[in-house]
């Protein structure tokens, strides 16, 4: 196995589009007034799943490099309430730390010293290899979500 491309693929994986949009197209341009649109009852707001996809990123990667982490409750740790709006400032601050999340993913899988099949210390069972994969996992799915969430409003310049 030659290490390095496997640490690029993983890199690539989090950061390139490949097979679907990558995290910064799909929140590239969102109207203001769609932030907290919902395309449908059932549906998510583009703010929900911006959310989700911040805390449970931070969760995985904090958790993952941080012994001491305690992972917030489920399910109301990992989502905004219900008539959380977020003002701009807010909304460019939660996109910045999910951008700035998916970076500290790909520093993790680069890392030589890390060995990514090793078991995280404290981590039970789980390995730096299994981490890294479910942030792009997670990410793909909900940013899946998203951009279906833009084209129900209207809001995907692909269209």
């Amino acid at each position: 196995m030659n290490e390095t491309v496997v640490r690029q693929s993983l890199a690539d994986l989090l950061t390139k589009e490949q097979a679907h949009a990558g995290a910064r197209s799909a929140f590239a341009g969102v109207r203001p007034e769609n932030r907290t649109r919902r395309p449908h009852a059932a549906g998510h707001t583009l703010w929900e799943l911006l959310e989700h996809l911040r805390r449970a990123q931070e969760d995985i990667v904090r958790y993952t490099l941080d012994a001491s982490w305690r992972s917030p409750a489920f399910p109301e740790g990992y989502w905004p309430g219900p008539d959380d709006a977020p003002d701009e400032a807010r909304w460019e601050a939660s996109l910045a730390a999910f951008l700035a999340g998916i970076e500290e993913t790909v520093t993790l899988a680069r890392d030589r010293s890390i060995n990514l099949t090793a078991e995280i210390p404290h981590g039970e069972g789980r390995t730096y290899l299994r981490q890294v994969l479910l942030v792009a996992d997670h990410n793909a799915y909900h940013l899946a979500q998203v951009v279906e969430t833009r084209k129900a409003l209207g809001d995907w310049p692909q269209e």
